[in-house]
């Protein structure tokens, strides 16, 4: 066995993610349509030069961790307060409408059960998949676009980080039906706890970040400190209260984004982000990608996945956008870059398969969805983004 292939991996990745990535901004598409489609070039699915491993997948995580650590630092809090309520309606019918359709859906396939029985468990479980919202590529896309720090943004990235509490309670209560989760309400009050530490921790932090701006400004102790508070914050989140890593990352952000030189702080994080991990977590998408155990009745039903799945993420989140008087074009654009999946729907797919409410020839149907939406999300939004030509 190759000790070093690892080496040899990451050096591919970079590569061909960089390449794919230039050759998409030349067709006006975003770099991270590229980088997606060189992992799966480069991955099990085409050419097989490179393999899922811990290490990748390790990188991966801190590579959205990064990102979503970015978006935290990029938020206008003035923004956030003003969109807040807003948020939680788009994140509430982005749960609601998908949840619906994806429980219909799965039956329709695979035959109607009652409330309660194993069928309607599991379908249920196909609506909570394709409840999971991740923003990370959405974020990328933002970002370079320079719209990230707007109100459709900011709306967007708060909506996402309060779907996925509402996912991890939706995703807790059908774990218990199946007799293999924790009570929904203990859920609950981990996510309420884990917000009200984060506040009293924040301030105390912020303050303490304050100080060292004053202290120490434009020096690269200050960026090391924020990565290594962002990155603790993420590890909280996870291990104590089950909230997802990424959320942790985002709120640590949240806390430092009013310090005086978070430009500094964003900009020196950004450069290690752009260079490694975040080309490797965006490739990364591709490499999980595989054909093998395809059959008709799993590619008709993995099709009519993601159709729905996309479709339901633009129809709840628009609708309610819309109810929120944002106007069409906004509420479009709030849909679309909410329909984005990624770390959080293989997760959630990953503790189905553990409670066996599907099995793993379902990830070929929730990484065509992460793969089609992750792709269609930054090509559509920058459409939509684009001036209008004077007629």
């Amino acid at each position: 066995m190759d000790n070093l292939r690892f080496l040899l991996d990451i050096a591919l990745i970079l590569l061909t993610a960089k390449v794919f990535g230039i050759i998409a901004r030349k067709l006006h598409a975003p770099e991270v349509v590229g980088e997606i489609i060189a992992g799966l070039l480069i991955g099990p699915a085409i050419l097989g030069f490179v393999d899922q491993s811990d290490f990748i997948n390790k990188m991966a995580e801190i590579g959205v961790i990064m990102l979503m650590f970015e978006a935290g630092l990029s938020t206008d809090m003035k923004k956030l307060k003003a969109t807040g309520l807003k948020a939680t309606a788009i994140a509430c019918a982005g749960v609601f409408v998908p949840l619906i359709l994806g429980t219909v859906l799965f039956m329709s396939f695979y035959g109607f059960g009652p409330i309660g029985s194993d069928q309607f468990i599991k379908g249920l479980f196909i609506g909570t998949l394709m409840a999971a919202t991740s923003v990370s590529i959405t974020v990328a896309a933002l970002k370079e676009l320079g719209k990230l720090s707007s109100t459709v943004g900011t709306t967007i990235v708060s909506a996402a980080i309060i779907d996925d509490v509402i996912v991890i309670v939706v995703l807790t209560f059908v774990l218990s039906a199946k007799g293999t989760g924790s009570s929904v309400w203990g859920t609950m009050l981990k996510a309420l706890l884990f917000f009200a530490v984060a506040i009293i921790t924040g301030f105390i932090v912020y303050k303490v970040f304050e100080w060292l701006d004053a202290r120490y400004e434009h020096t690269r102790r200050i960026p090391i400190a924020a990565l290594v508070y962002c990155i603790i914050m993420a590890y909280v989140a996870e291990k104590f209260f089950g909230i997802a890593d990424i959320t942790g990352a985002y709120v640590a952000g949240v806390v430092l984004c009013n310090l005086h030189d978070v430009k500094y702080v964003e900009r020196k994080v950004d450069v290690s982000s752009y260079m490694v991990f975040a080309p490797i977590f965006f490739a990364g998408i591709g490499l999980k990608v595989s054909f093998e155990n395809v059959n008709t009745t799993l590619l008709l039903f993995s099709v009519a996945f993601v159709f729905v799945a996309l479709l339901s993420k633009i129809i709840g989140c628009g609708s309610a956008a819309k109810l929120c008087r944002f106007n069409w074009n906004d509420s479009l654009k709030i849909g679309i870059g909410m329909m984005t999946r990624g770390e959080v729907a293989l997760i959630t797919a990953q503790k189905g398969l553990a409670a066996g409410l599907i099995t793993s020839d379902y990830f070929t149907a929730v990484i065509l969805m992460i793969l089609v939406s992750s792709i269609l999300a930054p090509v559509l939004l920058k459409i939509l983004y684009k001036p209008k030509t004077p007629a």
